[in-house]
């Protein structure tokens, strides 16, 4: 992995933290596995359709999502319990990439993302404000702190949510005929 420089860590940063705006990094994360649940009923025969080579279809995104919140969910830990760790970075095309996602059961990853987000939540709703200074050391971005990091996520979610609303909408598209 390359370690970004500080304004290579900001840009990628500020797409995710614009996402979120001034709304509460809880509460957004909180109404995500809903708003999942709804898109991938509203995905039906399309939500393995990617909507062009290279670009994710709405499974691989909420695939993706379940995925970050794994990662996340030790990295909050990590950073509440060490002094500075070391949080390591994942390649998420090649995680979402893996022969087997196609074969996810989008029912699974809602349950699996459902369970992590509301353990994680409760642990931001439970922990003191001076806790959430803490700081970890993202092995790409550099210094992060639990309330950077827990923002991130809230402010991702809504990017990637939006990128597979963006899919459907491709998939759903009348194809010309002839």
């Amino acid at each position: 992995m390359t370690r970004l420089t500080p304004e290579e860590a900001e840009a990628y940063r500020r797409p995710a933290l614009e996402a979120l705006g001034e709304d509460d990094p809880a509460t957004v994360q909180e109404s995500e596995p809903e708003l999942w649940r709804r898109l991938i009923e509203q995905a039906g025969a399309h939500l393995r359709t990617r909507p062009a080579e290279g670009e994710w279809s709405v499974l691989e995104c909420l695939g993706h999502i379940t995925d970050s919140e794994l990662i996340t969910s030790a990295r909050y830990r990590w950073v509440l319990s060490e002094r500075e760790p070391t949080l390591l970075g994942f390649d998420q095309t090649a995680w979402v990439a893996r022969p087997d996602r196609a074969a996810d059961d989008p029912a699974l990853l809602l349950e699996v993302l459902g369970v992590l987000r509301r353990a994680n939540v409760a642990l931001w709703r439970r922990t003191p404000a001076a806790d959430r200074a803490r700081v970890g050391l993202h092995a790409e971005r550099g210094p992060e702190s639990y309330e950077l990091l827990f923002r991130l996520q809230a402010g991702h979610g809504r990017l990637h949510r939006a990128q597979a609303e963006r899919a459907l909408a491709h998939a759903r598209r009348p194809r010309p005929v002839g």
